[in-house]
């Protein structure tokens, strides 16, 4: 338990009777023996404060405990153990120290800051973030910690799924943005919230969801964002430790850890992981200009990465500023924030934002062997988590395929460009394609990695939804009110001749196939396949590629589309349904149909059978494997031609026939039918349809 290492000293050092030495480890607010032990690191302090609040919305502390250098420090670990204080005290630090920007010291003893190592944090309803950037006291519209004591809570059992990568299907998506549309169905007061997801869990079980990965949870200000606007997203966080308050239904100051464990338990019932989108990689105190809230009031040169001449932060992560991720004190941060997601929260795996600037040093270089991402791989703790890294950062560092490490995931950035490129009509893409339908070995091989190392996916958070994919040539971010100069220029997108929404039949299906021939080739091709939230519906954010700021309806999940693009959802459905082999026996399960099909004697062809077409001006591509281990033949046609185009088929043994499963090009419910009532194809070959992906099988 992490009170086993503290030890309270006598009084002979203490400064009253209630406040003894304390212990430098663990660090942060842990309960012990009757009180509450503080620890905090700054090696440039000349002096802290630790302030103890009756409510999050008081202007001044109910008790304040100066923490003397020559009492309550060893090394750089400032401690006091405080008799009395329990779980849901809201607490906060004052650091004095030297304002000397040009050396990199930033303290200033007027900003009430956070503990670095805070299990909980709480909001006032006056939060203001201008007031830690100016001069003068803060402490009434500062955030503030909660004293957390997470061995006080009841597991009930709770058992990790632990799914094989080979049959994980990734679901991205937003806590809030899940449940806020009226549609949704939950109550008011649970929607957008933890609670709000447990509600829906049984839509992703019927969906055929294995793991959720949701984007940041970390406590994050929201407020870090252009004038007028909210950080809808979370990519700012203030805290490594406290899941978000926002998302929590409960308004007491416990509320959101113990929600959040509901919502981990429910999930893990259900048989689905919980994965975090986790941000190492900077926070929300932003450039020099930006506020002090936490990091920077402790010990700014050890927790920044900062430029030659010190006053100012190296911006490798487009936000302002960029963690110093293998300084010691930071990386032990990371390590122990990681453990206590996994050990306290029972959290399934990560994925790293912007994964590479983990592995820069403290002077912004790559690494060829970074510290903190071996000691992330190696850590026994973290053993049986999934590693997912976003495996580039913002100032060009592409370390798709060469990410260090062998537990790793990656984020394969070129399986949704290339695949985004194939389906539109490029040319010179059947090559790539080939490979990214294997698993990318030309990207992953080198290393010998297994395919499940490429996270496929052809959306994510961060640019077009698939609708909009296929229904816009341009982004249209207006309303973020940078005049449309934010977010990628580079979509590859295409809107089948109308910018936006149409009442165009025409139109309106072969968006609809497009849309399918995506999840067909994301859902079939080898490694673990993500998918975007509301996807599966068509879910649109009115062209809107950089919707990081809009809490509104442009970001969430629209449950009415569930009726109006059923065709999708059921095409989602059956098409996860029979990757997993969910209408097979208990045993057969244990595997997927990917799986199998690495096994599998595979051969490729074009319109004509052991012909493929690998020249730049191609557009279609077939691929056959006899799957010995199920007593299966598949054969998947892409057409991204805009006339059709006839395939032959390889010839069967016996009374045998072809059967086709899938045909984008069919009106629903034709597109895809259940596995084993496939209607029979007899012919030698087969007609697809323009811009179509067809998949046949038969027994063997």
């Amino acid at each position: 338990m992490p009170s086993a290492t503290v030890t309270c000293a006598s009084t002979t050092r203490g400064v009253s009777a209630d406040v003894l030495e304390g212990a430098a480890a663990p660090l942060g607010a842990t309960v012990v023996d009757g009180g509450v032990n503080f620890s905090v690191f700054s090696k440039h302090a000349t002096a802290i404060e630790l302030l103890l609040f009756d409510t999050v919305d008081d202007g001044r502390a109910a008790r304040v405990v100066p923490l003397d250098p020559a009492t309550h420090r060893d090394y750089h670990y400032w401690h006091a153990w405080v008799a009395g204080v329990t779980p849901g005290q809201i607490y906060g630090y004052r650091v004095h120290g030297p304002s000397d920007p040009d050396r990199g010291q930033r303290f200033d003893s007027g900003k009430l800051l956070l503990d670095p190592y805070g299990r909980g944090v709480v909001v006032p309803k006056a939060y203001n973030r201008a007031a830690a950037r100016s001069h003068g006291d803060n402490t009434a519209v500062a955030m503030k910690s909660v004293v957390v004591d997470p061995t006080a809570y009841d597991w009930g059992g709770d058992r990790r799924p632990r799914h094989p990568s080979s049959r994980t299907i990734v679901y991205e998506m937003h806590v809030r943005g899940f449940t806020m549309h009226p549609g949704s169905g939950v109550p008011g007061a649970r929607r957008g919230t933890y609670a709000g997801l447990v509600d829906k869990i049984p839509y992703l079980q019927e969906l055929g969801i294995t793991a959720v990965e949701l984007l940041p949870v970390f406590q994050f200000d929201a407020l870090d964002c252009p004038a007028g606007h909210v950080n809808y997203w979370g990519y700012a966080p203030v805290s490594f430790f406290a899941p978000h308050r926002a998302y929590s239904s409960r308004q007491d100051p416990l509320g959101p850890v113990d929600e959040f464990r509901d919502m981990v338990k429910a999930f893990h019932r259900a048989g689905i992981e919980v994965i975090l989108d986790v941000v190492y990689n900077h926070t929300a105190e932003g450039d020099d200009t930006g506020p002090t809230l936490c990091f920077r009031g402790f010990e700014n040169v050890a927790y920044y990465v900062l430029d030659h001449d010190r006053a100012r932060y190296s911006n490798y992560t487009g936000t302002g500023n960029t963690l110093n991720a293998n300084n010691p004190v930071v990386r032990r941060m990371i390590l122990d924030s990681l453990r206590y997601w996994v050990s306290e929260m029972h959290v399934d795996g990560f994925r790293f934002d912007l994964a590479s600037i983990l592995s820069r040093d403290s002077s912004g270089h790559p690494l060829p062997n970074p510290p903190v991402l071996w000691d992330i791989e190696s850590d026994p703790m973290l053993a049986d988590t999934t590693l997912i890294a976003e495996a580039w950062d913002a100032a060009g560092l592409y370390q798709v395929g060469s990410f260090i490490g062998d537990a790793w995931k990656e984020w394969n950035g070129r399986f949704r460009d290339d695949l985004r490129s194939f389906v539109r009509g490029e040319e010179g893409l059947v090559p790539r394609l080939a490979d990214r339908l294997l698993g990318s070995p030309e990207i992953y091989g080198h290393k010998q990695r297994e395919a499940e190392a490429s996270v496929n996916f052809v959306t994510c958070h961060d640019g077009f939804t698939l609708n909009d994919l296929v229904s816009y040539n341009e982004k249209h971010n207006e309303a973020n009110g940078e005049c449309n100069r934010d977010g990628a220029n580079d979509n590859r997108s295409w809107n089948c001749g109308v910018e936006g929404p149409t009442d165009d039949p025409a139109i309106e299906a072969l968006r609809n196939r497009l849309v399918k021939n995506c999840l067909t080739v994301t859902l079939l091709s080898l490694g673990v396949p993500m998918i975007l939230m509301g996807d599966e519906v068509r879910r649109t954010q009115g062209g809107n590629n950089n919707a990081y700021c809009q809490d509104d309806e442009t970001s969430w999940f629209d449950w009415t589309l569930l009726k109006r693009h059923a065709d999708v959802h059921r095409f989602t459905q059956l098409l996860i349904a029979r990757r997993l082999l969910r209408d097979v026996t208990v045993e057969q399960q244990r595997i997927s149909l990917t799986q199998l099909l690495r096994e599998a004697k595979t051969a490729w062809h074009g319109t004509r059978l052991w012909q493929p077409d690998w020249h730049p001006s191609s557009r279609s591509l077939a691929f056959g494997a006899d799957v010995r281990r199920a007593g299966l033949k598949m054969h998947l046609i892409m057409n991204a031609y805009w006339e059709p185009l006839e395939f032959e088929l390889p010839a069967l043994d016996g009374d045998r026939t072809w059967r086709r499963w899938i045909d984008t090009s069919l009106e629903s419910p034709r597109d895809i039918v259940p596995w084993e009532t496939a209607p029979v194809f007899a012919d030698a070959a087969y007609q697809a349809g323009p811009r179509s992906v067809v998949v046949l099988w038969s027994r063997l």
